[in-house]
């Protein structure tokens, strides 16, 4: 069956369909990771690694540990390996005895910061993180600082927090003025409504022609739940809203 295959892949479900659905192990290490590593980012840009465990329950032990180290135990205790002698025909090959030498002379720690590729640290704010990671739907969060994340099903988008209206308040390419008490001015949240009446914020919208896109920038006069004022769109007395810049 072997003899039929040409290709690397091929090779490998082979190997892969023996015992299928039951738990496997493979002898993959550190060192097969970085290899991986840079072929997937040479071939196709993307720097994804060898997982430790496959849906079909294949897993990898050592992926915890370099080669040599391997083999140094192996031959502290006498346990014999085996070599693939095809790796060096391989592009596998290439990259283990060419191209990783050569990293290294342009830095003795190059495998290991080749790995930091597969480092899985958020960049982003958990808040944020959790929010993406959460099931569609509409919900927002915190992030401090003034700035709060908002996410409709499949759509998300930053915006200020709820900010207090008291003299002027400037919100994007809104300046948005008020004496009166009581007011803040924040961003559209869907199911808004008009204060003492029924209309919805997103009828206003759709009736104005607003696009979509731009309804999540849109401020709000509101007090408490009760949208007072919608610049631009809706006037409230006492409330003058002026549009700046775009």
């Amino acid at each position: 069956m072997a003899g039929r295959c040409t290709t690397e892949a091929a090779l490998r479900d082979i190997r892969y369909s023996f015992r299928a659905g039951e738990l496997r192990a493979t002898g993959h290490t550190l060192s097969d990771q970085v290899e991986t590593i840079l072929y997937r980012l040479a071939a196709s840009g993307n720097t994804k690694g060898i997982k430790v465990q496959r849906e079909d329950g294949v897993v990898r032990p050592l992926l915890c540990v370099w080669r040599e180290e391997t083999e140094a135990y192996c031959r502290e205790r006498g346990l014999e390996w085996r070599t693939d002698s095809t790796n060096p025909d391989t592009l596998r090959g290439l990259i283990r005895h060419r191209v990783l030498p050569l990293l290294a002379q342009v830095h003795p720690s190059a495998r290991e910061n080749i790995l930091r590729a597969l480092d899985e640290r958020r960049t982003m704010p958990p808040a944020l993180a959790e929010l993406l990671d959460s099931p569609p739907g509409s919900k927002r969060v915190d992030l401090g600082g003034g700035l709060q994340a908002v996410r409709e099903h499949d759509r998300l988008w930053l915006e200020g927090g709820p900010r207090d209206l008291d003299g002027t308040v400037a919100w994007g390419p809104w300046r948005i003025e008020s004496r009166l008490p009581g007011l803040k001015v924040r961003g559209w949240r869907p199911g808004d409504r008009l204060a003492g009446r029924s209309r919805k914020i997103q009828d206003v919208f759709v009736d104005a022609k607003v696009p979509r896109s731009d309804r999540e920038g849109w401020p709000l006069v509101v007090r408490g739940d009760e949208v007072v004022a919608v610049p631009g769109l809706v006037e409230a007395e006492g409330v003058t809203a002026t549009r700046v810049a775009d």
